[in-house]
């Protein structure tokens, strides 16, 4: 089975922690990964520098789709970042741990 990271980014700790366990309550990921950021980027033709707070939500292909929706339905940003990147490698066990924690119900 193939795994992925997804990555976004939200506006506050409170607001990551509770995608993140909404995410994990639907077996959607087996984790998230929380850490604050700063973030440059250009909107609305100005260039802005915001503190954020970076998810990075490990799933399998088959979940994948279905995390991107659940993520973006839920999230406060206009143009929320959903940027997804398979795993070239990893240990067995934790590839296994991360499919049996995502599976479907």
């Amino acid at each position: 089975m193939e795994h992925y990271q997804l990555v976004t980014t939200v506006e506050s700790a409170s607001a990551a922690g509770k995608l993140a366990e909404a995410i994990v309550t639907a077996r959607l990921g087996a984790c998230a990964h929380i850490m604050p950021i700063t973030s440059v980027y250009r909107w609305d033709g100005e260039v802005t520098r915001e503190a954020e707070w970076r998810l990075v939500v490990k799933t399998t292909r088959d979940r994948l789709d279905e995390l991107m929706a659940f993520v973006k339905q839920r999230h406060s940003y206009d143009l929320p970042q959903l940027v997804a990147t398979e795993l070239a490698a990893g240990s067995a066990d934790y590839l296994d741990w991360i499919t049996a924690e995502t599976r479907r119900p």
